[in-house]
């Protein structure tokens, strides 16, 4: 078989392939951990009422924080892959293209990026992530709290997984702030 050159063109595109496939399986990944927050909730504040144990909820809090952290996490790989596609990969195949020239690859990677409701879309979208993965196991403590069932050590612990839980709404906030997230 003869030998075939490859060239670096061809190398910027196999590696744009590779990394949007990254990306798209990383987004399913993310919007399905919004789901299984749900399931786990439910599933959670169920087994709790029928066991009329408030002390059940306070499985809800490092659930919340795991499976929050996993969203943002993966949330925050899909917006580098994004940067990179922009700041790095497009600009090279840009130049290999048309140096000098108006022709810019990967327009879609900048053109997404700039709608009118982006803000807006964004601030919504930090809401939802803080209801789900702070606010619902943040009202499962308040529960445990008022049923005053609790001993020291439940009571010690839930106030460690309150900190574990603001902690990551810290996280959410600072992560959807513009400033922060260039991608």
């Amino acid at each position: 078989m003869p030998e075939q050159d490859v060239t670096v063109g061809q190398l910027l595109l196999a590696e744009y392939q590779s990394i949007k496939d990254e990306q798209k399986a990383r987004i399913g990944f993310r919007d399905n951990l919004l789901y299984v927050t749900l399931a786990a909730v439910a599933a959670l504040i169920a087994a709790a009422a029928q066991a009329k144990q408030a002390s059940m909820l306070l499985a809800l809090p490092p659930v919340c924080v795991v499976l929050g952290w996993t969203y943002l996490v993966n949330d925050e790989k899909i917006s580098a892959i994004g940067r990179y596609v922009r700041d790095e990969l497009g600009p090279r195949l840009t130049q290999l293209a048309q140096p000098g020239g108006d022709f810019a690859a990967f327009g879609w990677e900048r053109a997404h990026r700039s709608d009118a409701r982006r803000r807006s879309r964004k601030a919504v979208q930090c809401v939802v992530d803080l209801t789900a993965f702070c606010a619902v196991p943040l009202a499962a403590l308040v529960v445990f709290w008022a049923d005053g069932e609790g001993g020291g050590l439940l009571v010690t612990l839930s106030v460690l997984e309150a900190l574990a839980v603001a902690g990551l709404g810290v996280q959410v906030v600072l992560y959807a702030s513009p400033e922060r997230t260039p991608g």
